[in-house]
């Protein structure tokens, strides 16, 4: 199972009543197929507008890496990937974006919104 106990946080450097958006790309995520066990390439995109607590990069990307060897769904990656980042921050609201690398011909993309999204963070 991806491994939540990686992700660490860190206290927001800015006063809480200071809304702003944190943006984090990565572009070499990897799980497995759950059907066929091949691989599934895609990027992963965190929007985000914190309180009192960012995800610190290096325990994102050591979160993001145990998923290498996990069989899951598209739609379960981003939704876990959305609700252990909620949980470990609490922010405002986030938006937990993944483009897959198409295969037989179609592409993917999943978008999970926790929070009050604001509505021009919608159509990004």
């Amino acid at each position: 199972m991806p491994q939540v106990d990686l992700l660490e946080c860190f206290d927001n450097p800015q006063p809480p009543q200071r809304e702003y958006v944190i943006e984090h790309v990565a572009e070499e995520f990897t799980s497995l197929c759950p059907k066929t066990g091949h691989p599934d390439f895609g990027t992963v995109s965190l929007r985000y507008a914190p309180v009192d607590k960012c995800v610190e990069l290096k325990s994102l990307k050591l979160y993001y890496q145990s998923f290498r060897n996990e069989g899951i769904f598209y739609e379960a990656v981003t939704n876990r990937i959305a609700d252990d980042l909620a949980r470990a921050m609490n922010p405002r609201w986030l938006v937990v974006t993944t483009h897959w690398k198409g295969r037989g011909g179609i592409r993917s993309t999943i978008r999970v919104e926790i929070g009050a999204v604001p509505p021009h963070e919608r159509t990004r």
